[in-house]
């Protein structure tokens, strides 16, 4: 195992324990935290193990009680308007994302999101002394409490510096890995230059609600996968964030937290009258689409995104007492939130559901992911006309044979992705098989091997 960076002898101990724990007890926690990710097979590289026994997460996240703290789970850290934009992620991804990007001693590396500094301490300790991690948040207060975290905590030689993580940070590059612990939609040139030729980028990347964390390699003129696992993250935020928005719904209290309205692209939103919509009487229209909730979620949601500007997303921690009949179709991979998809216009909401009788499982999932089903589509507050438009791009894309929806599955070891710049000519044509997408900086080829 490789050696982490030198570490104060006594750190305060203020920092290190949680009310009314003795720092024994946050050592058998931490270590429990440890054996849970190995034994669901999430922690593999020793490096990565020996990063997570050594680094304690609960000086990163004072506050937190100790036993929430050594949970397999999602800490919020900064919520605005009832919409979280910051948290700690799962230990169960962060395990997997730093197997994706293959650390190694001696390394230099920019993350982008700094958040708690947890993840940063983690690759700081896998490099060693002889390595550099580069931290960037773009809001001032989370760089201030991850600068606070990672001094206490003995990691003095990561830079924490607040500012647009779409710029990078030129003063430090080249970098042998770039990692963002925030979603975004597209390859921002800025970390394509400042990744050495050898270099590996890893990020989640977005294709509609989906989200795939991407191990990609560089090439002579584009960058190509080596790893693709599903995830879920915050929205990368700045001016390089996506056109789209996330509004908050209701009141959101401890039992019942604020629905997230997620828009395709960005337009005004009277949240009072869509919840109205949404609290109020509605009808389902039938489709005649008989399909799987996978090739929904993965296929026409994506056939949805590009036809159809005003498309969105409604996700939900968990079950409304004042909401019990909205149509949850999905489970949103790494959390436990539900989803159904549609469209907003004109303050008005219609979303895509399962058929009168159709029983959903505790996962938010259906009977079955792969059970098929005729979708619905419901129209709330009288909208027809909106509801009507939902329901002709239904079975346009059930006639055009419902591009997409093998592709984008996941857990598919088989697929693969390969990013351009749009300087660069791209010499792949849409097929059978592969999906092409043109972004603000780059060109996705995406398909899945046989």
């Amino acid at each position: 195992m490789e050696a982490g960076p030198r570490r104060d002898p006594d750190p305060d101990p203020a920092h290190r324990n949680g009310p009314g724990q003795h720092q024994d007890q946050l050592g058998a926690q931490q270590q429990a935290l440890v054996e849970h990710l190995k034994e669901r097979g999430f922690l593999r590289a020793a490096r990565i193990e020996a990063a997570f026994r050594a680094v304690p997460r609960h000086l990163f996240l004072p506050g937190v009680p100790p036993e929430e703290v050594y949970r397999d789970q999602v800490i919020p850290l900064k919520i605005v308007d009832g919409v979280c934009i910051s948290s700690s992620s799962q230990p169960a991804i962060m395990a997997i994302m730093l197997e994706q990007l293959d650390l190694k001693p001696g390394q230099r590396v920019l993350e982008i999101g700094a958040a708690s500094g947890y993840n940063a301490a983690l690759m700081a300790h896998i490099v060693g002394e002889s390595g550099t991690v580069v931290t960037i948040d773009i809001d001032e207060d989370l760089v201030e409490g991850a600068r606070a975290r990672l001094e206490a905590a003995g990691y003095r030689q990561v830079h924490v510096l607040c500012g647009d993580g779409a710029q990078g940070y030129p003063p430090a590059a080249p970098y042998d890995r770039i990692i963002l612990t925030v979603a975004a939609g597209d390859i921002a040139a800025p970390w394509y230059e400042q990744l050495k030729p050898d270099g590996r980028l890893l990020l989640p990347l977005v294709l509609r609600d989906a989200q795939f964390s991407v191990a990609l390699e560089r090439r002579a003129d584009h960058l190509e996968s080596v790893s693709v696992r599903c995830c879920a993250f915050m929205m990368l935020r700045g001016p390089f964030a996506e056109a789209g928005g996330i509004f908050a719904l209701g009141a959101r209290t401890e039992a019942s937290p604020a629905l997230q309205l997620r828009l395709n692209n960005y337009q005004p939103v009277d949240v009072a009258a869509l919840y109205r919509d949404l609290a109020g009487p509605w009808y389902d229209l039938p489709s005649g689409v008989l399909a799987n909730l996978h090739e929904v979620h993965y296929g026409f949601n994506s056939w949805l995104s590009q036809h159809e500007p005003t498309a969105c997303s409604l996700v939900a921690q968990r079950e409304h007492p004042a909401l019990t009949e909205l149509p949850w179709l999905f489970k949103v991979a790494g959390l436990e939130a539900r989803a159904t998809i549609g469209m907003v216009a004109d303050n008005h909401i219609a979303l895509l559901a399962l058929p009168p009788g159709w029983r959903q499982s505790a996962s938010g999932a259906g009977q079955s992911g792969q059970a098929v089903c005729e979708i619905m589509v419901r129209c709330f507050g009288g909208a027809e006309y909106l509801a009507r438009r939902l329901l002709s791009l239904l079975r346009s894309w059930d006639t055009a044979g419902r591009p997409a929806s093998w592709l984008l599955v996941p857990g598919d070891e088989r697929l693969r992705l390969r990013i351009y710049p749009l300087h660069v000519p791209c010499p792949e044509e849409p097929a059978p098989g592969r999906l092409i997408f043109t972004r603000r900086w780059s060109r996705l080829v995406i398909e899945r091997q046989a």
